[in-house]
């Protein structure tokens, strides 16, 4: 999903406010082109927005490859995931999957995806996303690494994929956008619900009441930078980690709680997640 707008500012920060509870952003693509030349730009305002930590997700080898080199130039800000997302798996080369297999214990890498299924594009046929999903739930219960889950339109085929596995790793629904049904069936399962900037959005009453109903202690937070630019900065691309705390008072004002306190326990089950000390 993409923003029409370009701009480069951020408006996430005012440095007049107190300083905001350490925040990590679990999902953002510091990998790809919009950030070619201003990822440290991007960390430093990140830094000052209270952020602590930020996940960079891969999409496919070469952006998974730039995950884990960004995690060595930042290793107290940056984790690397790596993992070939279903939209990726059709112009994936053969062998691609054995490297994302060495790149899981290179230094650095916290997770495995982003995986799972898209029903909304056509890139890659349904029955090569779910091979590949089943590729990566084995390689992350191989690895004892957690799993970032893609879902677009797909969220009843992810749940009842998962049903049939044997043994699931620790995983999160990325960007979540079903409803409070396919919400319990996640959380049965034990996963964690992460919610993007849609849920900030006017006409998303529908999901912040899903986001109201998630236990505190499996609730994330994330940009999904460059994509989904939050309220009120929607439209406005690129999106980055600095402006996860506009996801962070939307939940905390749904919730009816203190942006401190979500913000501590969001930033502490982002650590327990990625097992971060």
């Amino acid at each position: 999903m993409t923003d029409a707008v370009t701009d480069t500012s951020v408006s996430a920060f005012d440095p007049s406010e107190p300083r905001m509870n350490p925040l990590f952003d679990t999902h953002a693509h510091l990998n790809s082109k919009d950030f070619n030349d201003n990822v440290a730009e991007v960390v430093d305002r990140a830094r000052q927005a209270g952020v602590v930590g930020i996940g960079v997700i891969g999409i496919d080898l070469a952006t998974s490859r730039r995950a884990v080199e960004l995690a060595a130039e930042f290793p107290d800000m940056l984790h690397a995931v790596v993992g070939i997302q279903p939209n990726s798996v059709a112009e994936s080369s053969e062998g691609d999957f054995a490297e994302i297999e060495n790149l899981a214990s290179a230094p650095g890498v916290r997770g495995i995806g982003e995986t799972g299924l898209d029903c909304y594009w056509d890139d890659t046929p349904i029955e090569q996303q779910q091979i590949a999903f089943d590729q990566h739930i084995d390689l992350a219960c191989r690895t004892n690494l957690p799993m970032v889950i893609h879902m677009r339109e797909s969220g009843e085929l992810i749940a009842e994929q998962l049903a049939r596995q044997s043994r699931l790793p620790e995983a999160v629904m990325h960007s979540f956008t079903g409803d409070w049904e396919l919400a319990e069936r996640c959380l049965e399962m034990g996963l964690m619900i992460s919610f993007a900037g849609m849920v900030t959005f006017k006409k998303s009453d529908d999901l912040r009441e899903v986001a109201k109903r998630v236990p505190e202690d499996r609730l994330l937070i994330e940009t999904d930078s460059p994509y989904l630019s939050p309220e009120p900065l929607r439209g406005k691309r690129p999106n980055e980690p600095a402006r996860v705390q506009h996801i962070l008072r939307c939940l905390a004002d749904v919730r009816n709680v203190p942006t401190s306190t979500l913000a501590e326990a969001t930033t502490a089950n982002a650590r327990r997640f990625f097992k971060l000390s």
